[in-house]
């Protein structure tokens, strides 16, 4: 199955290391990141665990739960657990499903047909509180995911939801953004009393207050 940007994001119901995950009861209200990893006791990916744990103060600061994956057994998790403690400094505080039948790995289409089936690819959904996937990103087994650009896309993605404008390449938060070409100079200037620079017509960068 192929998951497109727009589309509700499948539920399912999954063990994982905090117990039974019912996924669109789990996010209630949430924004909710989805990220799979090929198998347990792999070193990319308990570098990147770790990360995620240590950003748990982000993740809150955005209303977002983070959900990762792996087709490995619980007992596996726990111990893959204690070894990112260990070599990362920091506990995972977040569930990890327990997909050992692949229901949710085939779900997402997770399992790519020349792969090896017993492994996940390393894929990442965000998933906004109406349920629909708003981002999908697939990473080689080799580079360990940025999730300093998980974190910038969320922000993007939470603010234009807020306000009709979208961000440039490379934004960050407090950079100028783009006046959606949808709103017309009239209404910008209700929108955007600060005013703003026209560099073309289509292309009007505004700092927001």
């Amino acid at each position: 199955m192929t998951i497109q940007l727009g589309q509700t994001a499948p539920d399912f119901v999954q063990e994982s290391t905090q117990g039974p995950i019912h996924f669109h009861s789990w996010l209630g209200s949430s924004w909710g990141i989805l990220f799979s990893h090929p198998k347990d006791f792999t070193p990319v990916c308990t570098t990147e665990l770790g990360t995620v744990a240590r950003l748990a103060p982000e993740w809150a600061k955005r209303n977002t739960k983070v959900l990762g994956l792996s087709v490995d057994e619980l007992k596996d998790h726990a111990e893959w657990e204690a070894d990112i403690a260990e070599t990362q400094g920091s506990s995972v505080d977040f569930p990890i499903l327990a997909d050992a039948d692949r229901k949710v790995a085939t779900l997402y289409g997770m399992i790519h047909p020349e792969a090896d089936p017993k492994v996940t690819v390393r894929s990442v959904f965000i998933i906004d509180p109406d349920k629909k996937v708003r981002l999908t990103l697939t990473y080689p087994p080799s580079a360990g995911r940025n999730f300093d650009e998980i974190l910038r896309v969320l922000d993007s993605l939470q603010l234009t939801d807020r306000q009709k404008v979208t961000t440039p390449a490379n934004w960050h938060l407090g950079d100028d953004v783009i006046i959606a070409p949808s709103v017309s100079n009239e209404q910008a200037q209700k929108l955007f009393p600060q005013g703003w620079k026209t560099l073309k017509p289509y292309l009007r960068l505004v700092k927001l207050s």
